[in-house]
């Protein structure tokens, strides 16, 4: 069980991923988690309101249960295979968070001062969230995918456009780490 319990190592859940992606790579499906989002609205009745809802969802259906998975999987692994342990953070990020008023950093997967309903509650909460949100939607839209479609779907079938909107994402990334962050909190 300790195996399991434990954060597995590069060797082992590098290989998983890869073994995965050639098997999607043989039966010619991407991974993606963004765009279920479309087949959600799309089965919803969002075809009847904007033309890029109009597509055969049905033939996305073994996508979601990808989603199906994630969800299962995520349950399993937080109530029966967690061992309750912190999470194991670099003690200069602790820092730098601290620095920011991050308290009980590390001890949570969701900082309190965000995700708590007495910070979402607050104007400042509800404002970061929903702009959070937008700028996420708008982005995966504009990208043509998210994070985890780009950096393991594109960048494993060689795709340019997944190369460069994973330079973005990073670049995003730094600029929200060294100067949003700071400024919003």
């Amino acid at each position: 069980m300790d195996f399991i319990l434990k954060p597995w190592p590069w060797y082992v859940s590098g290989p998983l991923i890869t073994l995965t992606m050639l098997i999607l790579v043989l039966f010619g499906k991407t991974f993606g988690m963004s765009s279920n989002l479309r087949t959600f609205c799309a089965i919803g009745g969002a075809g009847k309101y904007a033309d890029f809802f109009k597509f055969d969802w049905k033939a996305q259906r073994w996508n979601l249960t990808v989603v199906l998975g994630a969800i299962i999987g995520g349950f399993i692994a937080v109530h029966f295979l967690s061992d309750g342990s912190p999470i194991q953070l670099n003690p200069e990020t602790v820092s730098d968070l601290n620095s920011l008023g991050f308290e009980n950093v590390g001890a949570s997967l969701l900082p309190s001062e965000i995700y708590s309903w007495d910070s979402i509650l607050t104007l400042k909460g509800i404002s970061i969230l929903t702009i959070a949100g937008f700028l996420v939607g708008f982005g995966t839209r504009y990208a043509g995918g998210c994070t985890s479609g780009h950096a393991i779907t594109g960048l494993s079938n060689l795709q340019l456009p997944s190369l460069i909107a994973v330079v973005g994402f990073f670049i995003g990334g730094i600029i929200m780490t060294y100067f949003l962050i700071p400024l919003i909190f």
